[in-house]
């Protein structure tokens, strides 16, 4: 870290979600219940697609890795967001916030590209259904899971040396509740202003190159649909991308309000980071089993292995 003579700041103070114990209380059986969800559910999906062999699809691979990180991206944040909840001063060392910044970036980042690989999944099945056993082999899907761990992982890196150049001075209370790098930035006595361009152009580039794909890969998508001329077709089709979709506008919408708008501690920001770090990673799963058939019964069948192995 680029420290200088006037770099004193060893640790940050969080103003939280709340002052009032009585609230405070109330949030914490809240956001625990939340955290207990979010481990069960995306467990339980990675053990079904694991042990059922009519799931070992490329769907259901990406679906497997989307679990994967939301576990992990809910484990960066909410295990400290319970502790301080709990805590009468809400600390954190300048060493752990940035890595902190760091794993959210690349546990997002990562589920952001992931998102877009998705999409680029259900444009294969539904618009070239007898070349997608072609268009989507294991190998490319093992590619394009590493190509977006690798991507993210980049991108966290620019991220964090954004960060760590940063001189911190006289101010150490972040008004959020986990370290985030929009909210570090009116911490720095240093001059932020080409950091705040480059984290928007990143934001920017980042979020364009995974949403783009996603745009062009439902504009086929919706094309394809319409001119089908089954109306049972149509429905089967809608039906298999409506969950993909609905985890893209939770996630993608929240992310761009946080990273783009003017960072003010307003209830927004705050709102913002707990819906994709926190509710979307406990959402997902139920989006994807609800109305999915396949998942329920591949649900029912390793039931009944487990309730079998223990008889």
């Amino acid at each position: 870290m680029a420290w200088s003579n006037h770099s004193v700041i060893t640790e940050f103070v969080f103003t939280g979600l709340s002052d009032d114990p009585l609230i405070q209380a109330l949030l914490f059986a809240l956001f625990l219940g939340i955290y207990i969800l979010t481990m069960m559910g995306n467990l339980t999906m990675l053990l079904v697609i694991t042990a059922d062999f009519h799931l070992h699809t490329p769907m259901y691979f990406f679906l497997s890795n989307l679990s994967f990180l939301d576990l992990c991206f809910s484990s960066v944040t909410v295990p400290k967001l319970l502790k301080d909840l709990l805590s009468a001063k809400k600390t954190i060392s300048v060493e752990g916030c940035l890595a902190q910044v760091f794993f959210v970036f690349i546990t997002a980042g990562t589920e952001a590209f992931l998102l877009s690989m998705m999409a680029y999944d259900r444009y294969a099945a539904v618009c070239h259904p007898l070349l997608y056993g072609q268009m989507m082999s294991n190998e490319l899907c093992l590619k394009l899971v590493l190509l977006s761990w690798g991507l993210a992982s980049l991108s966290s890196v620019v991220i964090v040396l954004l960060a760590v150049n940063l001189d911190f001075c006289e101010a150490y209370t972040i008004h959020h509740y986990t370290c985030e790098l929009p909210s570090l930035f009116p911490l720095s006595c240093s001059d932020i202003s080409i950091n705040v361009d480059i984290l928007i152009c990143s934001t920017l580039l980042h979020g364009l190159g995974t949403f783009l794909p996603i745009f062009f890969s439902y504009a086929r998508i919706v094309s394809t649909v319409l001119s089908m001329e089954s109306t049972t077709g149509r429905s089967k089709a809608f039906n298999t991308c409506s969950s993909h979709l609905i985890a893209v506008v939770l996630f993608f919408g929240s992310g761009l309000i946080r990273y783009l708008m003017p960072t003010s501690g307003s209830s927004l920001d705050l709102l913002s980071s707990l819906q994709y770090s926190a509710v979307t990673p406990m959402l997902n799963p139920l989006i994807y089993s609800l109305k999915n058939q396949e998942v329920k019964a591949a649900v029912r069948r390793t039931l009944g292995k487990c309730l079998r192995y223990l008889e």
